[in-house]
């Protein structure tokens, strides 16, 4: 029999780790601005065309590659980063496995045009598919230009589940703002289809927060400091009112490579853990640094995710670090056990003199007959009452002898016995609305349907009682009013008054231009007012109360959340989004009418009974269930 293992082609071997490296354009921008941070550039430049599918290039003025070197970094595991294994726990650069270049090569048309300071030419190569082309010398400046033109031209099955270009642009802002944020002392320009998305000039760490998500953002971060012999940490903390529904801008950074660690997000999210909002995360932006002997990032091609030898100790430090970060800086309350301030009487200060407090003995708050004399101090009160007030203090339970209906429809409440009211009194000819109220509890009673703690209805049904949770129900109402609007684009939009500018990071403007045709069709009047800013005219019918930017972010936020963690269309997101953030919110008192109303939307509803994402709306009970509670 025939031996049938045999060695792959290089090519076939490029691709298949192509599919692990290259996953999508992102891939490639991460790769090439690495190897050029690995350069020493001081200034990089990428420019992208149709989302990365016709054009990803990247050209910086680092230390470049002669003749040999260039045509090196084309083979698979050739790097100039590590020599031996021993290297792996002292990386002090980005790259090191020497995949990138070969997978980009093997699934691309790859044009280099590279320099160095010290030589008068440089060298151009051309590869297609893992085949070199053509070499020539040529002149040129000193760095590197990498140029890669029609990915995955043969792979046509990735090429074809890439997503929509505004989907994938969001990918490519993501991993330039990671390499931008983690090098702020680099210059970076980032333009796509020929329009400037950034401009970011070198600078210190904040000035770089700043300059990618916007001016607001240098009033919301709370500097964050601790120098230890397991690790150097240092960055910023968004205040806890900045905190968000969505894990947006959450940034590790170790050694300067970004990371996921959902282990270190669990100590800034438990030291916040009394400050946030309910089901909120907290933005921040951190860098760490530890020794590479102690660290192994050699666990993911894509190399986000990293060992630490200390993680136990790491996760101690930024916890406590992030709790007296947030002390210092008065965002939350501390205490200083070593002085008390209420015995700080600067010296030469007129002594603190306690205030004389007279009191009448014979004093009774009870006692309405007896009339106490005042003293000429004025300390004392005495207590006025009129005749007509005193004869209805003595004869106030006269009143319910009279009125035996009133009485037994209202019990006035005491400290021993439970809050009772008579929803249906057939003595009385209206349907009145009465609100108990004793202690924590809040009940609201008003004919046919009943509010509980603003966000239940309880409403009436022949076999026993119905409870809606009001804000789900809301929900379902708007998101199946938007559905229906989208598909007819024919849908009111309230003008404002005063129409708002918003300006918006790089990221979600993005966002908004993918969706600014469907936002219109759903009420909201938005129009592009410039780079990253856009103008609302005009929001729907139901959000006319809310405010214009607050309101656009939310919708953001959710968009974001809906289309990262669900495989959904971009309508259907952004009906989910709107109705999110358009409906009536928890809390919120309703008159009978709107419960009424509510009610009858909700049922006229396709699927009154749970929420787009699947939480229940309605609650019954029947009778029988309510008696089994009283046995």
């Amino acid at each position: 029999m025939a031996d049938i293992i045999q060695l792959l082609p290089d090519a076939i071997a490029n691709q298949i780790a192509a599919g692990e490296v290259i996953q999508r354009p992102a891939s490639v921008v991460k790769e090439l601005l690495e190897n050029a941070i690995d350069a020493d550039a001081t200034s990089i430049q990428l420019i992208v065309k149709d989302a990365g599918k016709t054009l990803i290039q990247v050209i910086d003025d680092g230390k470049g590659m002669s003749e040999t070197d260039a045509r090196m970094s084309l083979e698979r595991h050739a790097t100039s980063k590590i020599s031996s294994s021993n290297d792996l726990f002292a990386l002090n650069t980005m790259g090191f496995r020497g995949e990138a270049l070969a997978s980009i090569a093997s699934i691309a048309h790859l044009t280099i045009q590279t320099k160095r300071k010290e030589d008068q030419l440089g060298v151009k190569l051309e590869v297609e598919g893992s085949s070199v082309n053509s070499q020539e010398p040529i002149t040129c400046k000193d760095g590197t230009s990498m140029a890669v033109k029609n990915l995955f031209f043969n792979v046509p099955a990735r090429r074809k589940f890439l997503k929509k270009d505004s989907i994938e642009v969001r990918h490519i802002i993501d991993e330039f703002e990671r390499v931008a944020m983690a090098y702020p002392e680099v210059k970076f320009t980032f333009h796509h289809n020929g329009n400037e998305v950034f401009h970011l000039q070198g600078g210190n760490f904040r000035q770089r927060i700043v300059q990618i998500f916007g001016k607001r953002y240098n009033e919301r971060l709370v500097p964050i400091t601790e120098l230890t012999d397991i690790v150097e940490l240092n960055g910023f903390i968004g205040k806890p009112e900045t905190a968000k529904k969505t894990r947006g801008e959450q940034f590790f950074f170790v050694n300067n490579r970004f990371i996921k660690n959902p282990y270190l997000n669990h100590a800034i999210q438990e030291a916040m853990e009394d400050l946030l909002p309910s089901g909120s995360h907290p933005g921040y932006f951190i860098h760490l640094k530890v020794d590479p002997s102690t660290l192994d990032v050699n666990i993911h091609p894509t190399k986000t995710e990293v060992k630490f030898e200390n993680e136990r100790s790491i996760y101690a430090i930024l916890r406590s670090a992030t709790r007296q970060a947030l002390g210092k800086h008065h965002v939350a309350p501390t205490l200083d056990f070593e002085q008390e301030t209420s015995f700080d009487i600067p010296l030469g200060s007129k002594p603190v003199v306690a205030p004389t407090i007279t009191v009448d003995p014979t004093y009774n708050p009870f006692d309405t007959d007896k009339k106490s004399s005042t003293s000429s101090s004025g300390n004392s009160f005495k207590p006025q009452s009129t005749p007509q007030e005193r004869h209805n203090l003595e004869n106030w339970q006269k009143l319910y002898d009279q009125n035996p209906s009133l009485a037994s429809s209202i019990h006035i409440p005491n400290g021993n016995d439970d809050d009772n009211i008579d929803l249906d009194s057939s003595n009385s000819p209206k349907q009145q609305t009465l609100t108990v109220e004793s202690g924590q509890e809040s009940v609201t009673s008003s004919g046919k349907a009943f509010q509980v703690h603003g966000k239940y209805i309880i409403a009436h049904i022949k076999s026993g009682v119905m409870m809606i949770h009001q804000s789900r129900a809301h929900e379902r109402v708007l998101y199946e009013s938007f559905i229906r609007s989208m598909a007819s684009r024919d849908v009111a939009s309230q003008q404002q008054l005063f129409p708002q500018t918003v300006s918006l990071p790089a990221g979600d403007a993005a966002v908004v231009q993918e969706l600014i045709d469907d936002l219109q069709t759903a009420g909201v009047d938005i129009r592009n007012f410039g780079a990253h800013t856009f103008i609302i005219q005009g929001l729907p019918p139901y959000a006319t109360n809310a405010e214009p930017k607050a309101f656009l972010e939310g919708i953001l936020e959710h968009y974001k959340n809906n289309m990262q963690g669900l495989r959904l269309s971009k309508q259907e997101a952004l009906a989910r989004s709107l109705a999110k953030r358009s409906g009536i919110k928890s809390g919120q008192q309703l008159s009978t009418e709107e419960m009424m109303q509510l009610i009858d939307e909700l049922f006229a509803c396709e699927n009154p009974y749970s929420t787009p994402s699947g939480k229940r709306i309605i609650n019954t009970f029947t009778i029988d269930q309510l008696d089994k509670q009283f046995d």
